[in-house]
């Protein structure tokens, strides 16, 4: 059943799907913003930035697409996972591409590979005046906890970091470990920005832990804050 669902026109199918899925969610869903004047003014500068939100609202983050394009040219990190495969192509349906690979640290070879090429990518990305979208605890979790990852490209890089908190009604929530929330279309969202927030390119490993705790509480404040504003 696995090799199935690996298969290629399987895959296609997927992304298919999913892509259509994405599209009637950016079309139909009203949006609005909280806190947009500090992202205008992050994306009105020349330099690159990094945007963080949860893995669990990666299916409702489409809904920040016209904010970004086609202003700024934007990526994303998506791993080389099965389920990474039909994404990074709906997400490129989008236009949206991806680097592959993961910011994580593993004892995979090949994974540790991809992962090393993906970071220096995305360090030139940024540094080139490019926008990156990440998920600090995917692919894997544990759940809205940041991995050291993000905090180190935007110190490496001196880069701004948005935190962006997402929110959708009607939505469904899936029991996967991020508690992955899928808006339905024609329903209202919320965005609800935090930041700019910097990391100091000095940073030694305790100021990345506290960044790291420090941007987890403030990005899972946005998200409640996107949440409460469709009560």
């Amino acid at each position: 059943m696995k090799a199935l669902l690996r298969s290629a026109p399987v895959q296609t199918f997927l992304a298919l799907v999913l892509g259509g899925y994405l599209w009637l969610v950016l079309h139909t869903i009203r949006w609005r913003i909280l806190n947009q004047e500090p992202a205008d003014s992050v994306l009105g500068d020349p330099h690159g930035f990094l945007v963080l939100f949860w893995h669990g609202r990666i299916a409702a983050s489409i809904g920040a697409q016209p904010l970004c394009r086609p202003l700024r040219p934007t990526r994303l990190i998506i791993s080389l996972s099965p389920d990474g495969e039909f994404i990074a192509r709906a997400m490129e349906m989008m236009d949206l591409p991806a680097f592959r690979g993961s910011s994580r640290k593993t004892k995979d070879p090949k994974r540790a590979r991809s992962g090393s090429t993906v970071y220096r990518q995305s360090l030139d990305w940024v540094r080139d005046g490019g926008l990156l979208i990440l998920t600090p605890d995917g692919p894997r979790g544990p759940a809205q906890q940041m991995a050291e990852g993000p905090v180190r490209m935007a110190a490496r890089t001196g880069a701004p970091v948005m935190l962006m908190g997402l929110s959708a009604s009607p939505a469904l929530t899936l029991k996967t470990w991020d508690r992955m929330q899928l808006p339905l279309p024609f329903g209202r969202g919320v965005i609800a920005f935090d930041g700019p927030v910097r990391a100091p390119q000095d940073a030694d490993a305790d100021e990345i832990l506290r960044l790291r705790r420090d941007w987890a509480a403030r990005l899972t404040a946005a998200t409640e804050a996107a949440e409460a504003a469709l009560r």
